[in-house]
This record gives structure tokens, sequence and C-alpha cells, in this order.
């Protein structure tokens, strides 16, 4: 018998979770009326019976774990949090042991030290990160630990956290460090908070900005958690229906995981809502992930392993996206915006990168909702294969960068000796919908030369821009920047309405329409070293010179459009149709 099929069973027996098959003994145990430690035999574990106060002053992690290594030790079982704040440092997951969090229940991440502190606030610490390894260089500091964590496990299976309870990350690390005194640009973006904006005045980057009235904690002392939940090397997990507020650097940091199914999470955080890196046989669906100052959900796949893993196997599904929120008002309800000018990136998107070593293989995003944030990014700069990626049934509004931004790069960070530039081939986006896309920066599918995106279909497309570039836009020539950092807003201004494309081969758009709120004088294409582009059925607004910018293009048709007349050249040097 599967003990995590056997703990799941034995949870609808607890408590108010469909109890019909519970004894009167396990009732009342789980409801925190027997006052008897459980014993071996009891499949239900209550944090209340092993000393926790479950008050949100008396540190509750002693009793918390002795609950979830009585649970393994009895081969499995059910650990259960009646409602309650259980104020927390590190927790240590095990094999075949499930975390109920009962409606009303919170796991309140206690204070980590302040710099110069030797404990927190609340008179402890995190567990201590991992030692440094040879391959630390190729990731940040988040990605290459575990254990300074709320909850942690690495090397355990078969195990789940459930229930409608609340994991609070307050004492957590978003990442932050000493803001140097010449911090004023934005990464990829420049200086502005929104990519649609003509000007703004400067901030500091997201790694230094304050997030409400909370602390400050340095990630790397010692003692410090900046995670919310962290798994290593595991199989077999189940992640469903609790919520997570501020989740430090990372919500969910998820490594080497397999046979994941993570599900009607709502995430409302700091940084990344959820990491799944080199991670196989993955379903994520029916998230809602508000994250203003990183990404929402994030398939990568670094080295921090040890060697290089790819992520492959993933579906997400019917998930929502944003950056546009503020911090908690998702969880509470009230769901206020950011005020004009209010320093948050607006991030929120999915994304797969910036960690590209392993690659990212097989996967799906359907039924997904963005708003006021980001649109989709596939980036492999750092050696990675990213092939038969599918994009289907996509609405988005109010984005701040374009809704698809494909980027193969030569970062190459990673061993010297092994890490050569990957491949970006095998995308199909279909059935996508944006409602107010940003006007500087377009929708960009870039390679760079020696290496192309290859064999990109899109289709069904509608795409409205905010539109009223000035004149000379249309004569922009964008960097290449081909070891830069990959971010929509790395090549500055797009001289396109619509898409940017730049080293690619054999890419087709079909019954494709681009709109603009206001008249601009930017073709809807702008194509530079592409071969064998097919365009059919495009719409887009009529420009004084043409739609269609080519440089450097071989076999290119144009059929049925109302974008610009039927063409086939097998090449064109300098045109614009």
């Amino acid at each position: 018998m599967n003990p995590f099929n056997s703990a799941r069973r034995d949870l609808l027996r607890i408590g108010s979770i469909g109890m019909a098959g519970a004894s009167l003994p396990a009732l009342a145990f789980a409801a925190g009326k027997d006052k008897a430690i459980s014993k071996a035999s009891d499949p239900v574990f209550n944090v209340r019976q092993y000393g926790a106060a479950g008050d949100g002053k008396t540190v509750d992690t002693p009793a918390i774990n002795r609950a979830i290594e009585a649970a393994a030790a009895a081969g499995g079982g059910t650990v259960v949090f009646p409602a309650g704040t259980y104020l927390c440092f590190s927790i240590r997951l095990k094999s075949c042991v499930h975390l109920y969090l009962d409606q009303g229940a919170t796991i309140l991440a206690a204070d980590s030290p302040k710099p110069g502190e030797a404990t927190g606030y609340n008179g402890g610490t995190y567990d201590a990160a991992e030692p440094k390894t040879a391959w630390d260089a190729y990731q940040d500091y988040g990605h290459n630990h575990w254990h300074n964590s709320l909850i942690w496990g690495e090397d355990i299976h078969d195990f789940s956290i459930t229930g409608r309870g609340l994991i609070y990350g307050k004492g957590l690390s978003f990442g932050a460090g000493p803001a140097p005194a010449s911090a004023t640009t934005v990464r990829g973006f420049g200086p502005e908070p929104a990519m649609h904006r003509a000007t703004a005045p400067p901030r500091p980057p997201h790694h230094f900005m304050q997030r409400g009235d909370y602390p400050m904690y340095q990630a790397e002392q010692a003692g410090v958690g900046n995670k919310a939940i962290a798994l290593k090397n595991c199989h077999n997990v189940l992640l469903r229906d609790f919520s997570i507020l501020k989740g430090g650097h990372f919500g969910l940091l998820l490594t080497g995981v397999d046979n994941l199914t993570i599900d009607n999470l709502t995430i409302d955080t700091d940084r990344d809502g959820m990491d799944i890196d080199c991670c196989q046989n993955v379903r994520v669906s029916n998230c809602t992930v508000n994250s203003p100052w990183d990404d929402g959900i994030c398939p990568k796949s670094s080295f921090a392993l040890g060697y290089a893993r790819p992520t492959r196997n993933v579906t997400i599904a019917n998930c929502f996206v944003t950056g546009c929120y503020q911090l908690g008002t998702v969880l509470d309800g009230t769901w206020k915006k950011f005020p004009e000018g209010a320093h948050a990136y607006g991030t929120g998107r999915i994304k797969c990168g910036t960690e590209s070593n392993g690659g990212f293989i097989n996967i799906t995003v359907t039924g997904c909702v963005f708003e006021g944030c980001q649109g989709y990014a596939l980036e492999t700069v750092d050696g990675a294969l990213l092939e038969d990626i599918a994009i289907t049934n996509t609405t988005m509004r109010d984005l701040i960068s374009p809704p698809l931004f494909l980027r193969l790069g030569a970062r190459l960070r990673g061993p010297k000796e092994t890490t050569k530039v990957g491949t970006l081939k095998r995308i199909l986006v279909s059935n996508l919908e944006c409602h107010n896309a940003p006007m500087r920066v377009t929708s960009i599918l870039s390679g760079i030369p020696g290496y192309a995106i290859e064999d990109v279909k899109l289709s069904n497309i509608y795409i409205e821009n905010v539109g009223g570039a000035a004149a000379e836009a249309a004569r922009i020539q964008p960097p290449e920047k081909a070891d830069g950092y990959p971010e929509p807003g790395m090549f500055g201004q797009m001289p396109s309405l619509g898409f940017f494309l730049r080293h690619v081969r054999n890419v087709e758009m079909s019954h494709v329409e681009l709109a603009a709120l206001a008249a601009d004088p930017r073709p809807a294409f702008y194509l530079e070293d592409v071969e064998r582009a097919d365009f059919f059925a495009i719409t887009a607004p009529r420009t004084a010179e043409g739609n269609f910018a080519l440089h450097n293009v071989k076999d290119l048709r144009i059929g049925w459009s109302r974008a610009a007349a039927d063409t086939t050249l097998a090449s064109a040097e300098t045109k614009t149709i």
C-alpha cells in the first residue's frame, strides 16, 4: 500500500473534514480535546498534543517537529494544525507525512536576526544554509540553499501539505541586502517603473526595495530564513489549497522534485511565487499568484544540483498571475492596486528562465490570465534546450512588458568546459488576447548571430498596443546584447508596433491582429536575419511606409492579409512592404 495514499485517506476521517469513519478517540484527538500524547498507532498527530501553543507568541517549532517525527516513526500519518497561529523557525518535513492546515491555522515565520544580531526577536534562528559548493557562482544565493527556510525537506518522498490555512513569511528575507548608493535603475528596463509611461523617476533594484513596513533581513546572514517552502531531490509531492503571504525570496523553491502536483494555492508575496527548478512530471493548476516584485510561476533549470537537469513534462493550467496589487490585498479580498508611481515591479508573469542550464522540454501552458504584469517569457541563455512548448488560451490586460518574449542568448553562466549556446525551437502559441500592451517594447523573438530561434507558430492572436510612438522610433536599430541578462526591456524601445523578429528560422503567423489605441508610425513587423517566414491573414493599422520592415530576410510569404499586399520574396536585403 502506498503510504502517501493511505495518509490522504486518513485525512478524510478526521475532525470536520469528512469524519464519518473516524473513531471517537481520533475525533477528540484531532479537535485537540485529548490531552495525552498520541500513540504510534494513531493516524493523526495533532501539534497541540506535542506542546504547540498556537498563540502567535510561543515558538512552536520544537513541538511541530516532534509531531512530524512521531508521524514518520509510525510509518506515516497526518500532522494536523488546528486553528491558531504557530510561530515558527525551520519546520523539517519527513517522508510519508501529510501536514494539514485547518481553516484558521497560520504558520507564522518568526523574525530573522537583523544584521549584527545572533538571533531573531523571537529568540531563535532558522536552520543553517548548506555549505558553499563549487557551483554556487552559477546561481544567486537563494537558489543554492534550502535548509534556511520556514518549511523544508530534502531527499524525502510521498508527502503533502494541504488545507485552507495560511503560511505567513513575516520574518523571512526577500533576498535583500545593503543597497548600494548607485542603485538607481530597474534591471532590464531602465529607470521607468512601467514601460508604457513616457517618463518616471528612477528607483532602486527590487532586491533593495522596502515592502511595506516589514524589517529588512540580509539573506546571506547566518540564521536568516528566506523561503516559505523549499524542497530538494524529492518525489511524489502534493501541495494543495493553502495560501502563502509574503513568502520571502521564494514562496515555493522546488528543486529536483518529481511527480509534483500544485493545486489551488493562493500566493501573495514579495518575490517569486513559485520556482519549479530541475523538476519533472509537474502539474500546476488553479493557482492565484500576486508577485509585484518578481515572477509568479517560474520554471527554471539551474545548476543548483551540481549538474544540468532539465525541467520537463510540465502542465500549467487555469492560473491567474498578476503584479499590480498591493502585498496582502489579494488574500484579504480588498484587491488594492498600487498607486501610480509606487515602487513595485509589476512582474508577476509566467517565465521559463532565467536560470537555464538543464533545459525546458515538453511544457504546456493553458487557460491562464495575466493582469497588470509582464507577459510570457521563454528564455535560454545558459546553454539549455528550450523545446516543445505549447501556450494556448491566454487573456492579458494592462501589461507592462510585451505579451511574448522569446530569447536565445549567450550569457553562459555555467561550467565553461560544457556550457555552450542552447536551442529554442518548436514553440506554439495560439488563442492569445491582450488589451493595453505597452508601447515601447513589443513582442520579441530574438536569437543571436549564428544561433537562431527555430520552428515557431503563432495563431489566433489579438494584441492591442497603447501606440503613440514618435516618428523616429521606426528607425531604431536595437543592440544585440548577446551575453546580456534576458529581459524584454534589454534592447530598449522597439522599432515595431507588434513583433520584432531577429535571428529566427521557420516562423509562421496566422490570424494575427494588431491594434493601436493611438496612431503609431512604426511598422507592425520588423524582421532581421529571418529565413522562411509565412504571414497569413494578418491585420494591422496601415502606415505610410508599410507594415513589414525587412532586413536580410529570405523566403518570405505574405497572403490574404489586411496589413500588406500578397507578397512572395526569395530574399530582401532592405525593404519595406
